[in-house]
């Protein structure tokens, strides 16, 4: 499959994976500013063309676990007809907003900052029903798989 994008910004780099066999494209940060809500933006310089029934998973690359910052929405979802440039924004974590400036771990300018997964989706109709199948979890919430109920 071929998907199309687009070098929005002089430094863009060309998402690019490590090994052949790696999932995600790297994305690079081609620039950096906090916004009104403290969050650090970070632009890619780079706008996709998804295919229809495809979509785009950005995520936090493992590099994450030496910052003090963690990725605002958790996991950034680009639908297929978005044309704008990808951006990730963090938050920097309570560790981060107690050192001094030139002790914060944060990314810069030109570091791969997240990566790229596109992926396809299936068309959905949802069905409303007035009952749902009965399972072994049933309406168990949270931890509910790890109980041993019967029932």
């Amino acid at each position: 499959m071929k998907v199309k994008f687009k070098k929005t910004h002089e430094l863009s780099k060309t998402p690019e994976k490590a090994h052949d066999s790696d999932a995600g494209f790297d994305l690079t940060a081609v620039s950096k500013i906090t916004d009104e809500f403290g969050n650090i933006v970070y632009d890619t310089g780079i706008s996709l063309e998804l295919p229809k029934g495809y979509y785009g998973l950005v995520l936090p690359r493992s590099s994450i676990s030496k910052k003090t910052l963690n990725l605002a929405n958790s996991v950034g979802l680009i639908d297929p007809d978005y044309r704008g440039s990808v951006i990730l924004k963090f938050k920097p974590t309570p560790y981060m907003s107690s050192r001094t400036v030139e002790e914060n771990y944060d990314y810069e300018v030109g570091d791969k900052i997240g990566q790229l997964l596109i992926l396809p989706f299936p068309t959905i109709e949802l069905l409303e029903v007035e009952a749902l199948s009965s399972t072994i979890r049933n309406d168990g919430g949270f931890g509910s798989t790890d109980k041993k109920t019967s029932k």
